[in-house]
């Protein structure tokens, strides 16, 4: 019977029920958008970690453990260092250099890249020919809406467009090595190199030898790299996500409390009826929460829907910079969220409904 006088008031005023969903969506949707996004940034940077078809990552000290955005400050005399080292059979550094948020621009040696990582395919154009020449993966130039032979602006530098290469190997955006050391003032350093082995089987042996040798240097398989590689071990990324799930949780306490005050106000006379054919307290709070509970789940059920739309928004608008991922895992989480906001929110309306006099409620225009 409760589901039914809940359903009735829910179909009678359906705008109401209507914007009441949607705005408990609203939360759903932002907590699902971002932990998609951090997740796809996440998968899509293991995935062009996996495309140089490296061993073993070197680092400069004090770099960081897991995101190649630290200060090139290696010199490029380790690559041939590196390169005699027991088992090394390939060695090539890169510099990166951040342009906008987490956008960033590679520079290689493209001898050296191609030979170690298979090299690139092209979708268009070419490799470089000149040294203002870029080459972008497809998900960039989709997101700049680059075409080769077109010109794109970098780092306050404008670039010709020499070609456009399938996705997967190691960045977005790709220049010649000694330009890019050149542009930023970092004239023969690296931020890292890569080195390919003679045999995987024997990446810890030649990881241990290079840690003893160059000591300070930090030192990571390509394999426990991808490991650490965690929407966690992001600096800032995971505290972020905190905050927006907090943010999302106080939204949907307010929106939904605020939703069934009104409710209860529109049902002053109806819970006066009730109330004087004998429903007594427990029957009446049951009511609000049924109903908190009913609009909970569409609200639900609708911010799960809304993120497959934010989704094909994020791969049309900036495929390169917001990579988006549906996280199953997430949808349960974000549910309880949205479920236990809606059901607190109707705590405060609930208790001034069960308090409203039948005499009163009954004369309530």
């Amino acid at each position: 019977m409760i589901f039914r006088l809940v359903w009735e008031n829910v179909r009678q005023r359906p705008i109401r029920a209507m914007l009441s969903i949607l705005l408990i969506a609203g939360p759903v949707t932002m907590i699902l958008t971002l932990i998609g996004m951090s997740h796809g940034f996440v998968d899509e940077s293991k995935k062009r970690y996996a495309g140089v078809g490296a061993d073993i990552l070197f680092r400069a000290p004090g770099s960081s453990q897991v995101m190649g955005f630290s200060t090139a400050s290696l010199p490029d005399k380790f690559v041939a260092a590196l390169l005699k080292e027991p088992h090394v059979a390939q060695a090539t550094g890169t510099v990166v250099a951040l342009t906008t948020g987490f956008d960033s621009i590679t520079g290689i040696d493209v001898n050296a890249f191609n030979k170690m990582s298979g090299g690139f395919t092209f979708v268009e154009g070419h490799s470089f020919e000149s040294p203002n020449d870029i080459l972008l993966d497809t998900y960039e130039a989709e997101q700049l809406h680059a075409h080769v032979g077109g010109t794109i602006n970098v780092l306050h530098q404008n670039w010709h467009v020499a070609g456009i290469v399938e996705p997967g190997k190691l960045a977005h955006q790709f220049v010649q090595l000694p330009v890019l050391q050149n542009l930023i003032g970092a004239t023969g350093k690296l931020t890292q190199i890569y080195l390919k082995l003679d045999n995987p089987a024997n990446t810890n042996e030649v990881m241990a030898y290079l840690r003893s040798k160059y000591d300070g240097y930090p030192v990571f398989s390509m394999k426990d790299l991808q490991t650490m590689l965690s929407v966690d071990n992001i600096p800032m990324l995971s505290t972020f996500l905190h905050v927006v799930i907090g943010i999302g949780i106080v939204f949907g306490f307010g929106v939904v409390s605020l939703s069934m005050y009104m409710a209860v106000l529109q049902r002053t006379r109806e819970i006066g009826i009730l109330k004087s054919l004998g429903a007594n307290s427990l029957l009446v709070m049951e009511l609000i929460l049924a109903e908190a509970f009913i609009l909970g789940l569409g609200g639900t059920i609708v911010g799960i829907l809304l993120s497959f739309v934010s989704r094909a928004v994020m791969l049309t608008v900036a495929p390169a910079s917001f990579p988006q991922a549906i996280v199953l895992s997430w949808w349960p989480i974000a549910g309880s969220i949205a479920m236990g906001a809606a059901l607190l929110g109707a705590l405060y309306p609930g208790m001034m409904a069960v308090r409203q006099d039948p005499i009163e409620a009954l004369a309530y225009e």
